[in-house]
């Protein structure tokens, strides 16, 4: 196995592609409660520095946007060094996110911490989906999909203790806990990651490649951040990103306030559990279970296809949920519905990435269209928080929701699905002539 250039890990310390999957999975499961706990401190929050609930998820908001604005160049130097030593300043980050914000006296200083722990987060979430891209291209999907599902059901096993220890100790002792544990056990993971050698295809990669083609859209050539740029797909994309995560970010922050507005958080529905902490548990584990599912259904029958029939479900979860929402069972149930149509997108969106401007540059590709959840979350923290607030109800929101689901998902069939085929016919001809600007000068967006 011949090292890669520049690579910072000699080939005889690379571990096997499958534990080094398992050890991402670890780590993502690890930052998953800097966003999908944070909806269980809002409200402590609020008592304890004197802030509005607007003020309060402007919080959640800038910890999305460092998440995700920096992730391209932290893909970046994932791409140029490996995940490894990424990871590791990472680990410390996610750490002194929560431990800062556990001892932080105003909103500024919550900002400020919560906002480090988001830039740890994304240098974590980054290396580990790029990782999972460059080293499966024969099981994309599922293994980004695990990945990413990790991210989602994290929160699932921990839920309960956190809610426990935020009643028995605070929210500022809670932070200050559980931020040693996430930054321990993602520094302990990093250790086992590496980027594959220049020119690595996994066994059998022959056969498996035309099998894969006549499912996926792949393109036959790697495309630096630049000419993906160039190419339209890639604002189809964006777009329908941005449209989709709005709709899951809403329930992820909102789910806490949503609850209360609704009168079902303090009400008991099994297992001792309130309909809200039993809620977020289940939408965490379903979170986290349909982005290997559909990761593995879009292997099968294509990513266009799979985020068409996703988010026509997701559509009919948001306006089930807008109808029921006040009885606590349903309450439980069509949230989690909700997450297992929504959290795909975290699986699907690197893979079609992946598929369409190639492995090399992979890391940071994702890391420039991950952006898109960055501003998605400045309408599903304080935008839907300053909408509820001026007119007194979610329906809006919800039906913003629904809107958003239903426009991405035709764009999805309609619209990128011929678009992404004509481009990969461009770079199998660029390929085979050896004009690798022939993709953009077919369109003429060179």
């Amino acid at each position: 196995m011949a090292a890669s250039s520049g690579s910072l890990i000699h080939p005889s310390r690379i571990v096997n592609r499958w534990a080094q999957l398992i050890a991402g999975i670890v780590a993502m499961m690890a930052i998953a409660n800097l966003q999908y706990a944070w909806t269980l401190f809002t409200k402590p929050i609020q008592a304890h520095l004197h802030v509005s609930l607007v003020a309060v998820q402007w919080t959640f908001t800038l910890f999305v946007a460092l998440e995700t604005w920096l992730v391209p160049f932290e893909g970046y130097l994932v791409d140029k060094i490996g995940p490894r030593f990424m990871l590791g300043i990472g680990a410390v980050m996610v750490g002194l996110g929560w431990v800062g914000s556990g001892y932080a006296e105003t909103i500024n200083g919550l900002y400020f911490w919560y906002g480090v722990g988001g830039v740890g987060a994304g240098a974590v979430y980054g290396g580990t989906i790029g990782n999972a891209l460059k080293w499966f291209p024969d099981h994309r999907g599922l293994c980004v999909g695990l990945t990413a599902g990790a991210f989602g059901i994290g929160t699932a096993t921990t839920i309960a203790p956190i809610a426990a220890m935020l009643k028995v100790s605070g929210y500022q002792h809670t932070f200050i806990v559980w931020g040693i544990i996430q930054g321990v056990v993602v520094m302990a993971s990093s250790l086992f990651l590496a980027r594959p050698p220049e020119g690595w295809t996994p066994p059998n990669w022959k056969a498996k490649e035309a099998k894969i083609k006549a499912k996926v859209n792949t393109s036959a050539i790697d495309m630096t951040p630049a000419q993906m740029m160039r190419e339209p797909s890639f604002y189809v994309i964006y777009v329908m990103m941005v449209m989709l995560a709005f709709g899951g970010l809403v329930v992820t922050a909102q789910l806490n306030p949503m609850a209360s507005s609704y009168h079902v958080d303090n009400v008991i529905v099994a297992f001792g559990m309130t309909a809200l902490v039993l809620a977020i548990t289940v939408d965490r584990l379903l979170n986290g279970l349909t982005r290997p599912f559909w990761g593995w259904v879009s292997d099968n029958i294509g990513r266009e296809n799979a985020i068409f029939v996703a988010f026509i479900l997701e559509a009919i979860a948001v306006f089930a949920l807008l109808q029921l929402i006040g009885h606590p069972v349903w309450f439980v149930a069509l949230s989690g519905l909700c997450f297992f149509a929504w959290g795909n997108i975290f699986s699907l969106f690197p893979s079609i990435t992946g598929d369409l401007y190639g492995n090399k540059w992979a890391t940071t590709n994702y890391g420039v269209v991950y952006t898109a959840k960055g501003v998605a979350a400045a309408f599903a923290g304080p935008g839907a928080a300053w909408l509820f607030a001026k007119t007194g109800s979610w329906n809006k929101v919800f039906w913003a929701m629904i809107v958003c689901d239903l426009v991405a998902a035709f764009m999805a069939l309609l619209w990128l699905k011929p678009l992404a085929h004509r481009m990969v016919q461009d770079t199998e001809r660029a390929a085979a002539t050896g004009n690798l600007g022939a993709p953009m000068k077919a369109r003429g967006v060179a």
